[in-house]
């Protein structure tokens, strides 16, 4: 990334650093449904068993991190957000977590024998740099995998709002400019990222991850409350905006009921690509 693109997405930086920590309870109730249906297949696909040193950047909460260990690895999670961390220790007692930056790790070179990411590179203001700080601490012959979201109209949540932003709101406003965030769902920008960082064997997984709710409302309370870009733009908006947002994503959700259910309950499309590499031995 270039040193001007990364002055100008700090302010980025700063914006998700101070958003993670104000919603990480609201994001561990809303979200790890969903991103918790990545955690085995990624698991998977790093080889996490015993013995193997495991690193997990960006862990939030920490459900990946513990059912790393849950298999019987070594592993340490790393969040940015010093609530994530307590968090995830309150969570996952016994499982090592440590607050940290992503982009500069305070970790030694091929120190660990796989790295993984869940959902974490979308936040982040030089991912380029996050992977390369991967590669750095992965052992030579060492796996790395994350995962990222497919863009809309694929993920219907984010096609939602998005949509009815679009319609009744502004658009633009409430989060300072970053990285595009489904840029690495783009197999050949991922590709070429990680062959600039030095990975080899690099490859992509579709996961059929689906968001469940309870009610038509959620879906905005969810985005509202419980994450920091859609957060972001969405309490920038004008009351009567926020109003007529709310309305449009309720209607729209309403949608993805499903048939014969004895609670009202929806089911919404959220899929994401699994991506790994390998560090050349």
């Amino acid at each position: 990334m270039p040193d001007n693109a990364e002055a100008a997405f700090q302010p980025f930086k700063h914006f998700e650093h101070r958003g993670w920590r104000a919603v990480a309870e609201r994001y561990d109730a809303a979200f790890v449904g969903a991103t918790g249906q990545s955690i085995a297949p990624m698991l998977d696909a790093i080889g996490a068993g015993p013995g193997v040193r495991l690193l997990d950047v960006a862990c939030g909460p920490g459900d990946a991190t513990a059912a790393a260990a849950a298999r019987g690895a070594r592993v340490l999670g790393v969040d940015f957000a010093a609530e994530m961390v307590a968090l995830a220790q309150r969570k996952w007692p016994g499982v090592e977590f440590l607050e940290g930056d992503a982009e500069k790790l305070a970790l030694p070179d091929a120190s660990f024998d796989a790295v993984m990411m869940n959902f974490g590179v979308l936040h982040l203001a030089n991912p380029d740099r996050a992977l390369a700080e991967c590669f750095r601490v992965v052992r030579p012959g060492g796996r790395v995998a994350f995962t990222v979201w497919e863009p809309p109209p694929q993920t219907v949540p984010f096609a939602i709002v998005l949509e009815a932003v679009e319609k009744h709101g502004v658009v633009n406003i409430g989060v300072p400019p970053g990285p595009p965030m489904f840029r690495f769902a783009d197999s050949h920008e991922a590709m070429r990222v990680l062959s600039d960082v030095g990975f080899t064997n690099v490859g992509f997984r579709a996961l059929p991850i689906t968001l469940a709710l309870a009610e038509p409302d959620a879906l905005f309370q969810v985005m509202l409350e419980a994450g920091v870009r859609t957060s972001g733009l969405l309490k920038a908006q004008t009351p009567a905006a926020l109003d007529a947002i709310r309305d449009h994503m309720s209607q729209r959700v309403t949608a993805h009921r499903i048939p014969n259910h004895t609670d009202p309950r929806y089911l919404l499309p959220m899929p994401a690509v699994l991506i790994t590499a390998t560090k050349p031995a």
